[in-house]
């Protein structure tokens, strides 16, 4: 089968992933402003390593002014819920001995990014950071905050200017849909898929994890230039447990709305030469494939790698459960899907897609994972 594979460096499908990806914008039913509660969770399950590892580089390097990126800040009350946690605890590691440093606090995602709503937040982001400085009579920290936008698989900000990096839910999706997913005739060869099934060919998991380790290789070497030495990241993404590509916890989702897709075809909505078209870029990566390429790469040591399992089934309600993710699935993918398909099998793809999440849910528990990593610029 790989035989008849484009090579590695044919060029990948058309979709311009960088114009193509945002979260859905607004505050509206289906925004991801209120649909983001899945991602909330995992920023909490990390939350600790984050306010350890800020509070340990300032100790360490007691910068005048503390510069800390969030890459892929997406938006919402998630944007600023992480950068109010680190502030907080750089101030208190000040408390009673010094004034806090002035914070630069850089938030980077795509530049179809909804920032304005980030934005809108400020003042209340502001009033929480006062009273609590108020409330332990101490002194208000300064922050400046700017919007970055473009991918983080490149150069964002000046050389050796930021000391702190953090980045939650956004490593997993890739610059671009792999090359390698179509025959030697142009023809796709995951049919009725969109990522890694149980019957995809070796090829395609081998297309993916290829275009990873370069994305992710690229990302390092872009943090590697601008991160001081002694300045840290925490990165957390959805990835697997072992080096199975077709995990269970990592392909249901995707193979329900496969199975989504399947039935819209059956209707007649969707062409099937759509459906067989279209690729995610998304990976979810073991923890051995991020700590092979942090040492391949170089310029950070890796002090913390670990693998968390959450369930989404956590209200015990199955129709509840299952809107939710349904909605928090949709509030991330639609711009790519409605890019691809149209804008109007959305809806209809969607209540197919909460019915057999939900009817999932009722038989099993649905799970994900979730890796933690953090690394030291050296």
């Amino acid at each position: 089968m790989s035989s008849s594979l484009q090579c590695p460096d044919d060029p990948a499908p058309s979709m311009n992933v960088e114009a193509v990806l945002h979260m859905k914008e607004g505050v509206g039913e289906t925004s991801y402003a209120k649909n983001s509660t899945l991602q909330m969770k995992s920023m909490d399950t990390v939350k600790s390593l984050v306010t350890e590892s800020a509070r340990d580089v300032y100790a360490s390097l007691k910068p005048e002014k503390f510069t800390l990126a969030d890459l892929g800040c997406s938006s919402g009350t998630n944007a600023l819920g992480m950068v109010e946690e680190i502030v907080r605890s750089v101030a208190e590691v000040c408390r009673g001995s010094s004034p806090p440093p002035e914070f630069s606090v850089l938030l980077n995602d795509l530049p179809t990014n909804d920032f304005n709503t980030i934005f809108s937040r400020l003042p209340e982001f502001t009033g929480k950071l006062k009273a609590d400085a108020d409330a332990d009579a101490g002194d208000d920290p300064m922050v400046f905050l700017s919007g970055v936008p473009g991918s983080f698989y490149g150069r964002l900000f000046p050389s050796k200017n930021v000391h702190f990096v953090c980045s939650f839910s956004s490593l997993h999706w890739l610059s671009q849909v792999p090359p390698g997913l179509l025959d030697e005739t142009n023809g796709p060869v995951n049919k009725g898929k969109m990522f890694i099934s149980s019957t995809s060919p070796p090829a395609v998991a081998a297309a993916y994890s290829r275009q990873f380790r370069r994305d992710f290789s690229l990302f390092l070497r872009s943090r590697a230039a601008e991160v001081v030495a002694g300045g840290r990241m925490v990165i957390s993404m959805l990835g697997r447990e072992g080096e199975r590509h077709a995990d269970r916890n990592t392909t249901l989702l995707w193979d329900l709305l496969s199975e989504s897709f399947a039935a819209l075809v059956s209707q007649g909505v969707v062409e099937q030469g759509k459906v067989d078209a279209y690729d995610a870029p998304f990976y979810a990566p073991s923890i051995g494939e991020i700590e092979e390429e942090v040492r391949r790469q170089g310029s950070f040591r890796m002090e913390v790698a670990r693998a968390y399992e959450a369930s989404l089934s956590g209200s015990g309600d199955a129709r509840k459960d299952g809107r939710t993710v349904s909605m928090a699935v949709r509030a991330i993918q639609e711009s790519m899907l409605g890019h691809h398909f149209g804008t109007e099998i959305v809806d209809a793809l969607f209540a197919k897609y909460t019915e057999l999440v939900t009817a999932t849910m009722e038989r099993e528990e649905v799970k994900s994972i979730q890796i933690g990593v953090v690394l030291t610029r050296l």
